[in-house]
């Protein structure tokens, strides 16, 4: 008995010791998609003992065998495991907030969400697949705060401009750099949105400051789709749509405009123009597009791949507008062993349209204005098959615009790069890269000479103009990750060089024998041709650190120096530094009992980001010009010569942005309310201007850095999940973002944009004003003894003489606010999304109206001339018809209206089948889909569509300060779209 107490007492004994005993733990932790996650913090509970795991999710801690150990990090459920005498712990984190641990792409790198420190909005997976979508600006509309997309036209060949958080320039770009894949490019137009897998949008200087001189205008980061499951996958998509106008304007009939042509004193043989044609009815056409897209993908054995190609075309809802994209996508990463990875993305797109000719009136070959204007009393065709025209003059019908000519346009794009990527350590690892972007552009041109008067004039136009774009880029970065305790930080450094070519040609023919051969070869007269080259060369070093503090206390510092060709040798190295810092309070101890708040960031940042988008002709500006060409007399004899063009400024050097961003970030309610709220103040400076210089130098100005503007604004974004059910859930997003824009100083220079119908210029950028404003007369209405129009002068008296320096600020095209508003049900197997989208307190010029309410020649007009002026004592607001006299059509208040909308943007009603029938067809999953865009619009604007700015293509004052302007603008269409996406 006393040996078994004994034995008892020492097995006791040996087991206490046993627990007692220190051992050395190793293990991983991972998510639940079996990716590793470095920096979970790993705590010995109820001590201060505690490691973080490294860049691999792998850790080392010393405990007791009855320790039992915390694993916590940001955005997943805090986990406990008792050691209880292992060696080895691996373990799995599930999600409990899926924003906070999502991995989103930033510069040269990525990082958790949860630990972003700046102005970054994310459009994932799930926001991209909600629709179908022919162009990246149309995946970012309305769907994150700050971000506003800018559409000359609602041609299917428009390109769309997209604005972060206002527009930074007027010389210079304003549109953000995109990059693809770590491939910088300012071209999205030929990219297939169906190979995105996400967008990131470094919205604020401190995120896209490692973008230096790039990077003033926002940067917008598109990831594509790589392989994600072991199996292979293929994906096919399908849809096909029908489109049509919103409405159409009210015109005269072929009687009224009789009636208003006689009073003007035009007169002719009326009986033989008896018809009677509706010209809109005769451009508009019901539109159609499709689309096919085939993608195989998969994931094993150190191999990811994605390949993907793809047919869209887009037919408008202008006869003969129409789009073709055929495209090819192959993202290959091969692990080749545990410390070399090599890849490469590669995109061959080859993008055709056929565009019209819009934004411009009908002696200028616009369509919409044309079939506005274009007297109703005329047929399409002569009876010699030649267009007809308007009786009082040489201007032909908008049918003659769309097939008196051939106009096809082709671009061939090959975009991507190749890497290599070594791990030296776990912790350090190098990355080099090469990219290219190679476009082969083709624009021809054909004016038969025999169905247009213009055509017969000339004999046949012919032109063609080949654009040659090389671009090529090497990054080559080193980074370095470490975890110590609670403290976590990621080092990065490198270099990029990076070089742009642009070649271009051009050759217009006339005199052509026939319309058999098309091309400039079959004309006997060469009226123009010429050929250019530029290029410019960027070097840059970059610099970035990030630092975070148990998740708790953040911060991240950016720089970046670069030096450009286009710039002057004195300033041609710029410095771009940025700041940024989070702190995470839900971690503190005074809110962590705080249940109802799982999570909540205050964010502040600064930084300098530069603007080095100027145009191809101004690559060598710093340099004095020449103008080659020109003709002297020499004895008797012309010999070719050159002069001087402009003056020469060494000092030339990059637009320079300081931003400073305040926000903050709040998950509540278990993580079914989140909120984000920025503020932020943008200064531009050493604005490009062409500024006076004494005439003794020989010139009338030169390009220099002067003046400044402001933007400043707050952005609101908020995403709710306000039921979730087993079998049926609702969600909302809302964003809502307010920008104030202001050109502080121009040092007395003032800029008057777009000429509107031979009268005076609608846009001004003036010191004091924000840009683009709109600047005429304040129109009174009519006089009723005399109907001539009433403009107010600078004493406040009405008149009808005004003079220039009557006019003044009429209206305001920018917006008070923009927003977005979706609201997603879900009821088993079938979905429901709703997208509104909004502008507020933005004005429209509407152009269009002083061409069909002018009275001032034969052209048609809109039904409203019908209440114009015709008797003494007569009250009304539209002036009498005066022949040949804009004074009582000038530029006015009369024409500025309120283009505020609410638009219904799309309605997605889905179906997907149930596994049981999927497995049945031998498919993975399968789901159809009907989708309805632009189906409602709510505004009080009179015109086709509320989105116009007709100006905002051409030269870069244009663009930064000629929106709002509608001049017979390509209008928005409502589309029904009906397709289908299968997975095996």
């Amino acid at each position: 008995m006393q040996k078994r107490i004994t034995l008892f007492c020492a097995l006791l004994l040996a087991s206490v010791l046993a627990y007692g005993q220190t051992l050395t733990i190793k293990g991983t932790v991972k998510d639940a998609k079996g990716e590793t996650l470095p920096g979970v913090s790993v705590l010995v509970k109820d001590t201060n003992t505690g490691v973080a795991t490294d860049v691999n999710g792998a850790f080392t801690i010393n405990a007791t065998a009855a320790s039992t150990l915390t694993f916590s990090f940001i955005g997943f459920a805090t986990q406990e495991q008792a050691v209880a005498g292992r060696t080895e712990i691996n373990v799995v984190l599930a999600e409990n907030n899926k924003q906070l641990s999502e991995v989103i792409v930033v510069g040269y790198g990525t990082q958790r969400k949860g630990d972003i420190t700046g102005a970054v909005s994310v459009i994932g997976k799930k926001d991209l697949d909600q629709r179908p979508n022919t162009q990246i600006g149309n995946l970012i509309e309305g769907k994150t705060a700050g971000v506003q997309v800018v559409s000359p036209s609602g041609s299917p060949s428009a390109t769309l401009s997209i604005k972060v958080r206002g527009t930074n320039s007027i010389n210079a770009g304003s549109n953000p750099l995109y990059v693809i894949d770590g491939v910088p490019t300012q071209d999205t137009r030929s990219l297939n949105p169906a190979d995105i897998e996400s967008i990131s949008v470094l919205k604020d200087a401190s995120s896209a400051a490692i973008y230096g001189a790039q990077g003033s205008n926002g940067v917008v980061l598109i990831t594509t789709k790589r392989g994600t499951t072991a199996k292979p996958k293929v994906d096919f998509s399908a849809y096909a749509g029908v489109s049509a106008v919103r409405k159409k304007l009210d015109v005269l009939n072929a009687d009224q405009y009789r009636q208003l042509a006689t009073e003007l004193g035009y007169t002719t043989d009326w009986t033989q123009y008896t018809a009677n044609t509706d010209w809109q009815d005769e451009i508009f056409r019901t539109g159609a597009s499709q689309n096919y897209q085939l993608a195989v993908s998969g994931k094993n054995q150190g191999t990811t791949y994605y390949l993907s190609g793809g047919w869209t075309q887009q037919k408008g809802v202008i006869e003969s507008s129409l789009m073709q994209r055929a495209n090819f996508k192959v993202n290959l990463d091969q692990k080749v062993n545990n410390w070399l990875t090599l890849g490469t993305n590669i995109a061959y797109t080859r993008y055709n349209d056929v565009s019209i000719t819009d934004n411009t009136n009908v002696n200028g070959g616009g369509v919409l204005l044309g079939a506005l204007t274009t007297p109703p009393n005329i047929g399409i065709l002569n009876a010699n098959g030649q267009y007809t025209s308007n009786p009082f003059q040489q201007w032909e019908n908008p049918l003659a615009s769309l097939y008196g000519s051939t106009r096809p346009y082709t671009n061939q794009r090959l975009l991507g790069n190749a890497y290599g990527e070594i791990k030296f350590t776990p912790d350090l690892k190098f990355r080099s890269s090469l990219g290219i972007d190679y476009t082969n552009a083709v624009a021809d041109y054909f004016l038969d000479p025999y169905l247009t008067s213009y055509g017969r004039q000339n004999n046949g136009i012919a032109r063609n103009e080949t654009n040659l774009t090389n671009y090529w880029i090497s990054d080559n970065t080193l980074t370095y990750t470490k975890s110590i305790g609670k403290h976590n930080f990621t080092v990065l450094g490198g270099f990029v060089a990076q070089k742009y070519r642009y070649e271009n040609t051009y050759i217009q023919t006339t005199g052509f024998s026939g319309n058999t051969i098309p091309t400039t070869n079959a004309g006997s007269v060469i009226g123009a041709a010429y050929n250019n080259k530029s290029e410019k060369f960027n070097t840059s070093a970059i610099g970035r650190v990030n630092y975070d503090y148990a998740g708790k206390y953040l911060f991240t510092a950016n720089f970046r120096a670069d030096a450009s060709s286009v710039f002057g040798p004195n300033k041609r190295w710029g410095y771009f530094p940025s700041f940024s810092a989070g702190w995470r309070l839900s971690e503190e101890s005074f809110l962590k009992d705080v249940t109802v708040i799982n999570d909540l960031k205050l964010r502040a940042g600064y930084g300098i980001v530069g603007n080095d988008q100027i145009s191809n002709s101004n690559y060598y500006s710093y340099l004095g010009g020449v103008s080659s060409g020109a003709n002297y007399i020499i004895g008797g004899n012309v010999q070719p010569g050159t002069y001087p063009l402009s003056i020469e400024n060494r000092n030339l050097k990059w637009e320079q942005t300081r931003q400073t961003n305040i926000g903050i970030d709040l998950t509540i309610l278990n993580n079914r309310l989140t909120f984000s709220a920025d503020a932020y103040i943008k200064d531009t400076k050493d604005l490009l201007q062409s500024y006076p210089v004494p005439r003794s130098t020989g010139f009338d100005y030169a390009l220099k850095n002067i003046g400044t503007l402001r933007n400043k604004g707050l952005e609101f974004m908020v995403s709710a999940k306000n039921i979730e059910h087993e079998d049926f859930s609702w969600n909302t997003d809302f964003n809502i973002s307010f920008n104030r824009n202001n050109v502080t100083a121009l040092y007395g220079q003032q800029y008057f944009l777009n000429t509107i119908a031979g009268r005076s210029e609608v846009s001004l950028v003036t010191e004091g004003k924000p840009l683009g404003v709109f600047y005429g007369y304040v129109y009174e209405g009519v006089d009723p003894q005399n109907g001539n129009a009433l403009y107010l002068n600078n004493k406040g008296e009405k008149t009808s003489s005004p003079t220039a320096d009557d006019r003044r600020v009429i209206g305001n095209p920018n917006p008070d606010f923009i927003y977005g508003l979706t609201n997603t049900f879900s009821y088993k197997n079938i979905s429901l999304n709703v997208f509104l989208q909004g502008s507020q307190g933005n004005d429209i010029f509407n152009a269009t109206r002083v061409e069909t309410e002018g009275m001032t020649g034969p052209q048609n007009q809109s039904t409203a001339v019908l209440n114009r002026w015709t008797t003494p004592g007569q009250v009304t607001d539209i002036p009498k018809a005066s022949v040949n006299n804009t004074d009582n059509s000038r530029i006015s208040t009369r024409f500025v209206e309120n283009g505020s909308y609410l638009r219904v943007k799309t309605v997605t009603l889905g179906y997907t089948f149930p596994k049981a029938i999927a497995s049945k067809l031998r498919l993975g999953n399968i789901r159809v889909y009907a989708t309805g865009e632009n189906l409602f619009t709510f505004t009080k604007y009179s015109g086709y569509d509320p989105e116009v700015n007709a100006f905002t293509s051409g030269n870069f004052a244009n663009t930064n300060g000629g929106f709002g302007i509608d001049y017979g603008t390509y209008p928005q269409t409502r589309n029904f779209i009906f397709g289908l996406n299968a997975s095996f």
